[in-house]
């Protein structure tokens, strides 16, 4: 069960970290590929050292997001995780895009939005650019689609901009920031 401490953040149980650590030790294991020449103990130390963002690496795991490391920057010594599950994260899904977006509509109101469950969760959206680079790693929501971050003067004429791939290609999309669906959810990144 995870619990508050007197910071107001989030506390894992020591059975819910080492479980969270076995699991992405194995992912990471298994997908080489996403970071070569990394080694995890150096992860798992930034890791451990880091409480807060364990417990958002949980928040993302426990949606269904696969999260895994995806690089390294050598300017902040911190590692890069994006959620990697095959399909937009389950536990995510039918969320319109922000707050702005879930007020406005009148009828049929999904339970969240994207921009809130990522900011509650300690997370970012993925940028279009970074949206690509991960699919450079992977093939990812060839039958979903993911909300990304929307640059502003777009979102305040009503739009919000999601991405997939489709016939081998990764798109780039709009849509009204009020529109949900069971198969769009959002992806997000977390540095450590």
């Amino acid at each position: 069960m995870t619990k508050k401490n007197e910071n107001s953040s989030m506390v894992l149980s020591p059975e819910q970290r080492e479980g969270l650590l076995n699991t992405l030790k194995a992912r990471f294991e298994k997908n080489v590929n996403r970071h070569e020449g990394l080694e995890w103990v150096n992860i798992q130390a930034k890791l451990e050292a880091n409480p807060e963002k364990l417990w958002s690496l949980h928040e993302m795991e426990r949606t269904e997001g696969e999260p895994d490391v995806i690089g390294h920057d050598t300017k902040t010594g911190e590692y890069i995780f994006y959620d990697c599950s095959a399909e937009s994260p389950k536990g995510r899904r039918s969320v319109c895009y922000d707050r702005e977006a879930l007020d406005s509509r009148k009828n049929h109101k999904p339970d969240n939005n994207a921009l809130e469950m990522a900011a509650d969760m300690g997370i970012e959206l993925l940028t279009e650019e970074q949206y690509r680079e991960m699919q450079k790693l992977g093939e990812f929501d060839r039958k979903t689609s993911s909300w990304v971050v929307t640059p502003a003067h777009i979102r305040k004429l009503g739009g919000a901009l999601f991405c997939d791939r489709r016939y081998d290609t990764v798109f780039a999309y709009h849509n009204g920031a009020e529109s949900y669906y069971a198969a769009r959810g959002f992806r997000g990144s977390l540095r450590v």
